[in-house]
């Protein structure tokens, strides 16, 4: 015997592949039909098991159960015994075909007249129809071991006479006790004695098998197939397209980002306490403490003892000045003139702040020759114009001229009739390279100088935004050639523009502030010795070599410095027979390091000390100090590079640990590249950490 699997969650699964046999003889007769199982119908209602029995539907009735057809009032029929019911789902009765036996279903949320099944098709193994609510039936589990009690078949009745339409209804059955809103009332099958039969069995009791196929009887042949039932079947669509819906939004609200978004109380993100009040936030910048206790000179030679006598810094000269009060701390033979390499570069920027307006900008102009058909390239000093399109700044020198804006301005003002470009480099004067400069320092692709001429585009370099990038041999006479090209004309020469030429276009450089502290990040050789001939050229003199150094000189003595020892042949420091002594140095730096008001020339050379790279930060100091022995003056010094073969020098300024500023002044000579600016940083990260008294 075979066992009908019901679901777990009750759902009753129908129509029922039991076959119809309630009107034949009870089972047990020889060689007679089966007889439907009667089921015993109770629930738990109110807390207690009850004898329920199925309502009496009307059109009347305040129930949600709708009858299945309208109901007129007929001659009162004999009640029939109420069958007891199954207290699982809510029972609709349903009118029954007059002319034959027939089982009726009736679907318990939605009420809908349903077609006659034919109950034998099941039994002989026919397709079954699908319900509303079952996609497919769940394969049967083993029999237990219990029996059902069976209850006799009711009788037969005869066969009445065809009515009329309005004729062939049933009163339905009398009005029952319903069931409370906990108890779920089973579908049932409908005889046409008005007797009522569970189509499925409850829980725990089982229905069996029929124990063989018998031919169907007449009554049961009569009853026409099932009808599509397409309401149904777009009803199903429906509910799972709606459910799949509510689904998929559950799910998205359940995804981190979304419920983050949404702010729903499961969110990741959510607080997990109060929201904390607002707090008044006030953002100052404090400068350097000049009213604090200061180092004395015997702290800070014992701190400095070890790191100012490694081995590696060869011979060492230095002094460190306290900022405030311009009193030397420490001193370590800094009269003594050595080699500065690019330290030198302070001086020429000093000179620069001192002697010029810190809004000057160098002109770079392109005038119209003798023929109106003929531009010049007249160049006013500037290096730094780029060839990077509008729009976009150039890295290496931020607020530089534009190629491109000079050449449309050009466009604009001749018709575009230009043919020729010529250049006019007359400004500068003298040769191209400096006294004690190595040879190769000017050769076509070494990457740190270029020729000094008065106009180039990107520092003479390849690359407008690597500062590593190789330099052309001739600078002036590329970007001749390249304004050439975008006016569509050929490039002629050099040549000196007529006076009073018209000005067909013209363009500026950044401010001088804004040069200086592109020359001191870099540590720009070109650039360098660009500004001392611009000093020069304030000054009233020539704009070479000679007269560069000569000028930066002049201004610095006027200035009240004292220059004993000091040499200088360039304004970049490439020279090796440069001499500066290291207390030179931190004088000009203490001046531009001093307190507001309290020295005259600070305000002038104050942009000095916002140009000096960061120690791990910027410039010529961004990939130092990241030794564990200097880490300590990561982002607290500033200081000007200068490196040659055997030179290593380090010149700025840094606070320690009291807020005081001090300034300081090394130069090694005799000393590797590499060990020697290791030794360096040691030394002034060493100032960083010390109170030193």
């Amino acid at each position: 015997m075979k066992e009908r699997y019901v679901p777990e969650n009750d759902v009753p699964s129908w129509p029922s592949d039991d076959k119809d046999t309630s009107s034949v003889e009870p089972k047990g007769t020889k060689g007679q039909s089966e007889a439907t199982v009667w089921l015993p119908m109770s629930g738990l209602a109110n807390g207690k098991t009850e004898e329920l029995a199925v309502p009496k539907v009307t059109p009347e009735s305040d129930s949600w159960f709708q009858p299945v057809v309208e109901v007129e009032e007929e001659p009162d029929v004999p009640e029939t015994p109420t069958p007891k019911w199954s207290a699982f789902e809510p029972v609709t009765p349903v009118e029954p075909e007059p002319e034959a036996p027939k089982t009726v279903f009736v679907q318990p949320v939605r009420p809908q007249q349903t077609d006659k099944p034919d109950w034998d098709q099941f039994d002989r193994g026919a397709a079954t129809p699908t319900r509303d609510h079952e996609l497919a039936r769940p394969e049967p589990r083993p029999e237990p071991s219990l029996q059902e009690p069976q209850q006799p078949e009711p009788p037969l009745q005869e066969p009445q006479p065809p009515r009329r339409p309005e004729q062939s209804r049933i009163e339905p059955p009398p009005p029952a006790p319903v069931p409370s809103a906990t108890m779920h009332a089973r579908p049932v099958r409908i005889e046409p004695a008005e007797e009522r039969f569970d189509s499925e069995a409850t829980v725990g009791i089982q229905r069996p098998e029929p124990p063989s196929q018998k031919p169907p009887s007449a009554e049961t042949e009569a009853a026409p197939a099932p009808k599509p039932k397409r309401k149904r079947k777009a009803l199903l669509i429906t509910t799972l397209v709606v459910v799949l819906l509510l689904a998929g939004m559950g799910g998205a609200a359940a995804m981190p980002k979304v419920s983050n978004r949404l702010g729903l109380p499961w969110a990741p993100n959510a607080p997990k306490g109060d929201i904390p009040k607002p707090a008044g936030v006030t953002r100052v910048l404090h400068g350097p403490d000049i009213n604090g206790v200061a180092p004395t000179k015997e702290g800070l030679a014992a701190a400095l003892s070890g790191p100012a006598g490694a081995p590696d810094l060869g011979t060492l000269t230095g002094t460190v000045v306290d900022a405030s009060t311009g009193d030397v701390l420490w001193d370590k033979n800094s009269g003594t003139p050595l080699t500065p390499a690019s330290t030198t570069k302070i001086l020429v920027v000093a000179a620069a702040l001192l002697s010029m307006d810190h809004g000057t900008q160098i002109s770079t102009k392109v005038v119209q020759g003798a023929d109106p058909s003929t531009a010049i390239l007249v160049a006013g000093g500037d290096p730094s114009l780029t060839s990077l399109p509008l729009g976009t700044d150039s890295p290496l020198y931020p607020g530089a001229a534009h190629v491109d804006d000079l050449v449309a301005q050009v466009k604009k003002a001749s018709g575009g009739k230009i043919t020729k470009v010529q250049l006019d480099i007359s400004v500068f004067k003298g040769p191209t390279s400096a006294k004690g400069w190595d040879p190769e320092d000017t050769a076509a692709g070494n990457t740190y100088m270029a020729p000094v001429l008065p106009v180039m585009a990107d520092g003479g370099r390849n690359d407008p935004k690597n500062d590593h990038a190789p330099r052309v041999a001739n600078p002036a006479a590329a970007l001749t050639q390249k304004i050439a090209g975008k006016l569509e004309a050929q490039a002629g020469g050099t040549t000196t523009a007529p006076k009073d030429a018209k000005v067909l276009g013209e363009v500026k450089s950044q401010p001088l502030t804004e040069f200086a502290n592109s020359l001191l990040q870099l540590s720009d050789n070109l650039m360098a010795d660009v500004l001392a001939r611009q000093i020069a050229l304030a000054k009233g003199g020539e704009a070479s070599f000679t007269g560069g150094a000569t000028a930066t000189m002049n201004v610095l003595k006027e200035a009240g410095f004292d220059l004993t020892g000091v040499q200088i042949n360039d304004g970049s420091g490439l020279s090796d027979q440069n001499k500066i002594p290291a207390k030179v140095l931190s004088e000009i730096l203490a001046v531009a390091a001093a307190p507001d008001g309290k020295d005259p020339r600070t305000a002038k050379l104050r942009p000095l000390l916002a140009g000096l790279p960061v120690a791990g930060g910027s410039g010529t100091l961004e990939k130092r100090y990241g030794d564990p022995a200097s880490a300590a003056g990561r982002g607290w010094v500033r200081g000007k590079t200068g490196t040659l073969s055997g030179v290593n020098t380090l010149a700025g300024v840094v606070l320690d640990t009291d807020g005081r500023m001090l300034v300081f002044a090394l130069m090694s000579s005799g000393s590797d590249q590499n060990k020697g600016r290791a030794a360096l940083d040691v030394v002034a990260a060493t100032l960083h950490k010390c109170g030193c008294r």
